[in-house]
């Protein structure tokens, strides 16, 4: 299952970005070239893939959202090749090192090793429990250390 479509890139970053960086036909043909996006995205799911099988049993039921948006940055950067602009560049280093954190266990997809959405773990979760008030007057506590009843009067 690939992690991102041509029109999660159309979405993310507009056709006529993607028609700039895809178009190479004489005279310009004015279009997406369909190929080329899947070629960018294929390896967008083999570099994600490649840190990605050290911690997941791959591939997963259904795509993270995270992925998603990595996907399309690492095949955005694909697209620019020798082109490269600062964001890209920026966004691309910043999706390896999110990835390479997943990988080593430092950030989560939320999914557990068989790439199932990880179920919350039971109990340990905080716990509010109430005390006597100790500021209440003409409502006696139950004089528990700490409240103020010796006080007033």
């Amino acid at each position: 299952m690939p992690y991102a479509t041509q029109q999660n890139l159309v979405d993310r970053f507009g056709e006529t970005e993607l028609v700039q960086l895809t178009d190479r036909a004489t005279p310009p043909a004015g279009a997406v070239n369909a190929t080329v996006v899947a070629r960018a995205l294929t390896d967008a799911d083999n570099k994600i893939n490649s840190y990605l099988a050290a911690r997941y049993t791959l591939p997963f039921a259904s795509v993270p959202e995270i992925l998603l948006q990595l996907a399309c940055d690492i095949a955005r950067y694909y697209l620019y090749e020798d082109r490269v602009t600062e964001i890209v560049q920026k966004r691309y280093d910043n999706a390896i090192a999110q990835l390479r954190d997943i990988s080593a266990g430092k950030a989560s997809l939320g999914l557990d090793a068989e790439g199932d959405v990880a179920a919350p773990a039971a109990g340990g979760g905080p716990v509010a429990s109430g005390g006597d008030r100790v500021f209440t007057r003409g409502k006696p506590s139950t004089g528990a250390v700490g409240s103020l009843d010796d006080f007033t009067g």
